[in-house]
């Protein structure tokens, strides 16, 4: 649910165009260009801030957002430094550390320190491990700037408001030296609830359960984070990030269950997490013989203290019983990388890197007496510690084939160490190849296609090899010392057709072939957890496309439309048939409408948002969640408020809400019901309030 959750959270912030009549839209000009460029156009696309200027942006990120057929990615479970990253650079490198992510770094940038970005095929840069469009973003600190943005939000059920999201940031330089310093409480920042009824049925369908529940949801990450570049000495370049931040996390549900012959019950289940990390990571980069070497590090650390329990109180007096599970976690991760860049008949890089993974964890099950005091029982492989060394080398080249076509590919090797201590614990080597090669052609004035073959590793979950017990669904999963990273092919083929005045759209079909992958696995006759299936599929496309109408006289208004329909397929371990990996994102759809009225500072628009995933499987039960019908928005801005953009927002106005089905089996999946649980949650109306500036 990261998407959907996303936006119960925090609704998500859209740059909205200022006056369409006064200024070439960035569409406009990118056509522009590409008819100067000609067949070439490898060469990409450059757009000033002029092109923006009907925007009226305060960061680069919402310059970013704006460029036709473009969208911001960020590589998930990113291993180490080197495989994949953000498709978003700043001055030619690539976002210097690695909980930097591209948005936050992007929305730190002053709009007023930005000189231009540049859309280029990653196939035409000398920076591995990057795939399809990419955007650089020139800038130039100069003086001391800053931006700021305040997003509180309000429901109309069960949930406080959410008061403290929000951002403020510092830019400036001192001599050689450029910072960056910023307070921030936005990512997974969030106030969500829902409510409702769920019946629970038995194999026949007869009702044996009815429940009313009021579910509540708050979470912060008040970050504070400084990032520093060093220009000099000579054409040497350094980097600094430093960060600290905390994940405070509390769930509640309380749920009233009466049946006729059944004494009524009330279920008071609660959920907290008291993270908090910091990373230390830096860079630096200089001449050295034909080429120039950057020198790479990065220490990160995080404990995660994580606490469930359950607790049923009976009307009749009974006894109260309950469970209760603890989590104590120590995750670190130390990462040394040297990449060396020379020409020599196209641009090459050698690079190496060493990276140490660990995590020390105590998991602990605790039932609750007669006497209400929680009491601990065993829980057989529930703390280990587990820990990888990796090491690997590569080599990338690439250069231009033709005058509209390059070619870029690179082929490693990964050898890895992973050892567990505790119960079943083990130690196991292994080496993995690993590469890719990549083709970008521009195929004509207005069309660019690109074509990738990539092997690529995966990276694990530690938690995953230690036992754990879910209270909410009361499952539990044994401990695994077995999993090994999944590995794959993948290829993909992607297409930009820029459309001149009307906007531009990409599409991208993708298809994994995927072995040793995650999921649900037996252990023995009654126990299961997360273990690796020889093999699965995953193919699908993703699209994305900017629609403007000023071509047939509705000035100033897009249609911006993202979506991204998804297929998987493996054999199931326990039946042998084929179905979806469990909980995999199935379609994604957003859609945004909005219309900068000319003339004015006020823009309005409709955004629409639906999400789908796969069911989950596990061995004893199948489990399904949807929010459904869908989200729909609609928003109003006033862009020049005392120099500030002020916008207000309502979301889901087609009562999109929460349900959930669960079925659970006697034994295995195989065999008879136990019971049915149907569950519908009502979300309700958000509103959100909106205010961002420069300074």
């Amino acid at each position: 649910m990261r998407r959907t959750t996303y936006l119960l959270a925090s609704v998500p912030f859209f740059a909205v165009p200022a006056e369409a009549s006064t200024t070439e839209t960035a569409d406009t000009a990118a056509t522009a260009e590409t008819a100067e460029t000609g067949a070439a156009q490898l060469t990409g696309q450059t757009y000033t801030p002029a092109d923006f200027a009907r925007f009226s942006p305060t960061s680069a990120l919402d310059m970013v957002r704006q460029i036709p057929g473009f969208t911001i990615t960020e590589a998930e479970d990113r291993r180490g430094l080197g495989q994949g990253g953000a498709n978003v650079l700043i001055n030619g490198e690539r976002i210097s550390g690695k909980s930097n992510d591209a948005v936050t770094a992007l929305g730190r940038i002053s709009a007023g320190n930005v000189t231009r970005l540049e859309v280029r095929d990653a196939a035409t840069l000398d920076i591995p491990g990057l795939s399809g469009q990419v955007v650089n973003v020139v800038a130039e600190t100069t003086g001391v700037s800053g931006n700021f943005t305040w997003r509180p939000q309000f429901r109309a059920h069960n949930t406080d408001p959410r008061l403290f999201t929000g951002e403020i940031s510092v830019n400036g330089s001192q001599g050689p030296v450029d910072y960056t310093v910023s307070l921030s409480n936005l990512d997974d920042s969030y106030r969500s609830g829902n409510d409702g009824i769920e019946i629970v049925t038995d194999a026949t369908g007869t009702i044996i359960d009815r429940r009313y529940e009021v579910a509540t949801f708050d979470g912060d990450r008040p970050r504070v984070a400084g990032s520093f570049r060093l220009d000099g000495p000579g054409s040497s370049i350094g980097n600094l990030n430093l960060s600290y931040e905390e994940y405070i996390f509390r769930g509640r549900e309380d749920s009233d269950r009466s049946f006729p012959g059944m004494v009524d019950r009330f279920r008071r289940f609660r959920e907290r997490e008291d993270e908090w990390n910091y990373e230390i990571g830096g860079d630096f980069e200089f001449a050295l013989g034909p080429g120039r070497l950057k020198l790479i590090g990065l220490r990160r650390f995080e404990r995660s203290p994580y606490q469930q329990s359950a607790v049923f109180e009976f009307a009749d007096g009974s006894p109260s019983t309950g469970t209760r599970f603890t989590r104590d976690a120590d995750e670190a991760e130390t990462i040394l990388r040297s990449e060396y860049r020379w020409a020599m008949g196209g641009d090459w890089q050698l690079s190496f890197e060493g990276a140490r993974n660990s995590l020390d964890i105590e998991n602990r099950l605790f039932q609750l007496d007669p006497g209400g005091d929680f009491q601990e029982v065993p829980l057989p492989g529930g703390a280990s510690v587990v820990s990888e060394d990796r090491y690997e080398g590569n080599i990338t080249y690439g250069r231009p084939l033709t005058e509209n076509l390059t070619l870029q590919t690179s082929i490693g090797l990964e050898y890895s160490e992973i050892s567990q201590t505790g119960t079943g614990g083990l130690t196991r080597s292994f080496y993995r190849p690993k590469g890719f090669l990549s083709l970008a052609w521009g195929a004509s004035e207005t069309l660019d296609i690109r074509a990738r073959i990539e092997r690529e590793v995966g990276q694990l979950d530690f938690g995953d090899f230690v036992s754990s017990v879910n209270v909410s669904t009361n499952n539990q999963n044994g401990s695994n010392p077995n999993l090994v990273p999944p590995q794959s092919w993948n290829a993909e083929l992607e297409a930009t057709k820029t459309l001149g005045p009307w906007g531009s759209i990409t599409a991208r079909l993708f298809y994994e072939s995927i072995s040793d992958v995650v999921d649900q696995v037996p252990l023995s006759p009654t126990t299961e957890a997360p273990g690796n299936i020889d093999s699965a599929r995953r193919y699908g496309l993703e699209w994305n496309s900017t629609i403007n109408f000023d071509p047939v006289g509705f000035t100033g208004a897009r249609l911006d439309l993202e979506f991204t329909l998804e297929k998987t397929r493996l054999d199931d371990p326990l039946t042998g048939v084929p179905r979806a990996l469990s909980e995999n994102d199935q379609s994604y759809i957003e859609a945004e409408f909005r219309h900068d009225v000319p003339g004015t500072e006020i823009a309005w628009g409709l955004e629409y948002e639906r999400y789908r995933q796969a069911a989950g499987y596990r061995l004893n039960e199948f489990s399904q969640f949807v929010t459904q019908p869908a989200f729909l928005g609609a928003y109003i801005e006033h862009k020049d408020v005392l120099g500030l953009r002020v916008r207000g927002s309502v979301y889901n106005l087609i009562d999109a809400h929460d349900d959930f089905m669960r079925i659970a089996y006697v034994d295995r999946r195989d065999g008879p019901i136990a019971f049915i649980e149907d569950r519908h949650r009502r979300i309700g109306p958000i509103f959100t309030f909106t205010i961002s500036g420069s300074f």
